[in-house]
């Protein structure tokens, strides 16, 4: 992945935004050491921007499509109120393992349920209303996702997708997995239900709320 932010830009970004935990910075330390495609962590700046969407929405129920080590569930959960629930879903269980040990260890980590195998099984199972949704996780099924959380989605609540730049892949989509953005960017354009707005941070996140 290709930040579509210049890297000076990106780094004064991160020196200027409020720092994460020394759990968090621990966590992220960690997965790049130890993980594979370690770059998949949404880290410091995206996961505060989710923390502020938890934080200005009052959100108390949020579903997420893609854990990978549990970085943005923290950030997330830690503007959860203290009944609120946050669950969690990723087919990896080497992820799960490596991600509940810190959830473990984080104040936050009860309000956290992971729901292991595919997500798309896992929605059938679950009731809205849900505050926030964010998705990150196998590309080719963003439009799946999109559709199966959209009737679960709270009226003021919101749809966060990550990587919908990718890397800037979608101007000129050649393989997969850069033609399943695309045509998922393209379907929420048009479609009448919701409003939707790209922020080019990181890798660009989508947000979408319904109308």
């Amino acid at each position: 992945m290709a930040f579509i932010v210049p890297e000076a830009i990106e780094n004064y970004a991160a020196k200027h935004t409020t720092p994460v935990s020394p759990l968090l910075q621990e966590l992220t330390d960690d997965t790049y050491k130890n993980m594979q495609f370690p770059q998949m962590l949404s880290g410091q700046l995206e996961g505060t921007l989710f923390q502020f969407l938890v934080w200005l929405g009052g959100a108390k129920r949020i579903l997420e499509i893609g854990m990978f080590t549990g970085f943005s569930a923290q950030m997330m959960a830690a503007a959860l109120p203290p009944d609120g629930k946050l669950i969690t879903c990723d087919v990896d269980p080497k992820a799960k393992a490596f991600a509940e040990r810190y959830f473990k260890r984080s104040p936050h980590g009860s309000k956290i349920e992971v729901r292991l195998g595919p997500a798309l099984d896992t929605i059938k199972t679950l009731k809205g209303p849900f505050d926030l949704v964010f998705i990150d996780a196998d590309k080719t099924n963003y439009l799946n996702y999109y559709e199966a959380t959209l009737p679960l989605l709270s009226p003021k609540g919101i749809i966060a997708v990550d990587n919908v730049i990718w890397s800037g892949r979608v101007l000129d989509p050649k393989d997969e997995s850069d033609k399943a953005i695309a045509a998922f960017n393209d379907h929420v354009q048009r479609d009448k239900r919701v409003q939707n707005v790209i922020l080019t941070i990181r890798d660009g996140v989508m947000l979408i709320r319904k109308v």
